[in-house]
């Protein structure tokens, strides 16, 4: 056995330990000191994959199911999803003083989607480090908000879940209703959204950051994700305000500072954190239609977050704007970008749509809900997101297998899948030219 995970491709390995920590959650999800009521062993997966995806999709409420030992493990199974199983394995080999060897690279690397194996190991320290001191100061922020309302215990307990549910963009929370209680209020949507905000940037984008202070020496990735992480959110929370504002179910009762807040709050939810301040199913489908649109889009590479990731979209957006221009070259910040990455960015797209496609033709024939629902559901489901029309419950047990297999998918990533089953080879005859007619 031994000898076959040593000749497992990194691909191949990071699947494998990905499934193996799904199926210990599983089994421990399924142990009767984590559970208050009985769980069937589907909703134990369903439940251990949407936390070790970050993903925050539930079928049981998790405080109602769950003992505190129960979301413990979850918080584990959020902290390891999150941050990299890999990335803790490196982790302990730096504390045990161990060589990491060329493999291990290799493998984290791929992990933490990176173009090169230069500067790996110490992207692992700065991760950690960032981690662990951002989630740390989000639990005594949140503390100082939610211990006079909950007491001492409950409140400091409730800060520390949802400090690393938040930057983990994992979207789980304790209660059933996610944070729809507290909609206007500044300090949990400020501390909230900042923890699920830095998380999904990247920890390349935070490395970055941390080296170089000055805007103009960050990299084009860096300068990339920075401006479209925050034209994206300004768009997408001028769009929430202006639909929702007279839709009675959602922003239209609200005062107009809480109205303010809730747009903020939904519009940078959406690109992968998964927490709530309003019912999603009250709102107008438009809304609903961008909310799908963000969630596809997601958050950055090498983050907590999921979907095609924005740099992706972008690299997609400036080809586009190439091609109308008739240049064959795609220019950026005096930057051009190469074919492999357009050609990468192109595969992730198409494979992702693919994915969704598939899933969603497969859900509409089983489950009696609308089409709308389904779609938002498989997207959230791809996107790692969480956020749902409230279908999530009442999904039948094909359902639940398909979301679970989206979940899955959208976290290792469609092209870490392929890599498993197939190794790329590069080609030893190259064959003449020959126009195809497109368009």
């Amino acid at each position: 056995m031994r000898e076959k995970i040593i000749h497992l491709n990194p691909s191949q390995l990071l699947v494998v330990t990905f499934l193996f920590s799904i199926l210990l959650g599983t089994f421990m999800l399924k142990m009767p000191i984590s559970t208050k009521t009985e769980i069937s062993w589907l909703d134990a997966l369903f439940t251990a994959t949407s936390a070790m995806t970050v993903t925050g999709l539930v079928v049981v409420d998790t405080s109602q199911t769950f003992t505190i030992f129960g979301q413990i493990v979850i918080l584990l199974l959020i902290q390891l999803g999150g941050l990299g199983i890999m990335s803790f394995a490196i982790l302990i080999f730096i504390v045990l003083g161990k060589k990491i060897g060329m493999k291990e690279r290799i493998v984290i690397q791929h992990a933490l989607n990176q173009t090169s194996l230069g500067g790996v190991i110490q992207l692992v320290k700065y991760l950690f480090l960032f981690s662990f001191v951002i989630e740390f100061l989000g639990m005594i922020i949140l503390s100082f908000r939610w211990v006079p309302q909950f007491g001492l215990e409950k409140g400091v307990y409730y800060s520390f879940f949802h400090a690393i549910s938040a930057f983990n963009n994992a979207g789980f929370s304790v209660w059933s209703d996610s944070l729809m209680q507290f909609v206007g209020d500044p300090v949990v949507n400020l501390m909230i959204s900042f923890l699920f905000i830095i998380g999904g940037l990247g920890f390349t984008v935070l490395a970055d950051i941390w080296r170089n202070r000055s805007f103009q020496k960050l990299s084009l990735h860096t300068r990339l994700m920075l401006i479209g992480t925050i034209s994206l959110n300004l768009c997408a929370m001028f769009f929430f305000f202006i639909v929702e504002y007279y839709n009675h179910k959602t922003l239209g009762s609200l005062p107009l500072l809480d109205k303010l807040w809730a747009s903020y709050f939904q519009a940078v939810t959406t690109r992968t954190a998964g927490f709530n301040s309003l019912d999603i199913a009250s709102m107008e489908e438009s809304t609903i239609f961008l909310m799908i649109i963000l969630m596809f889009i997601g958050a950055g590479s090498a983050s907590t977050g999921g979907g095609i990731k924005l740099t992706t979209a972008i690299v997609i957006t400036f080809s586009i704007a190439a091609f109308l221009r008739g240049r064959t070259e795609i220019q950026v910040g005096k930057r051009s970008i190469s074919v492999e990455i357009i050609m990468r960015a192109l595969v992730i797209t198409m494979m992702s749509m693919i994915s969704i496609i598939l899933a969603v033709f497969i859900l509409n024939l089983f489950e009696k809900h609308s089409f709308l629902e389904i779609l938002f559901e498989a997207v959230s489901a791809f996107g790692t997101v969480g956020l749902s029309m409230g279908i999530t419950g009442s999904l039948t047990s094909i359902g639940k297998v398909v979301i679970i297999l989206l979940m899955f998918i959208g976290k290792v990533g469609p092209l870490t899948l392929l890599f498993t089953l197939s190794k790329p080879q590069q080609p030893k005859i190259r064959y003449p030219n020959e126009d195809v007619l497109t368009g």
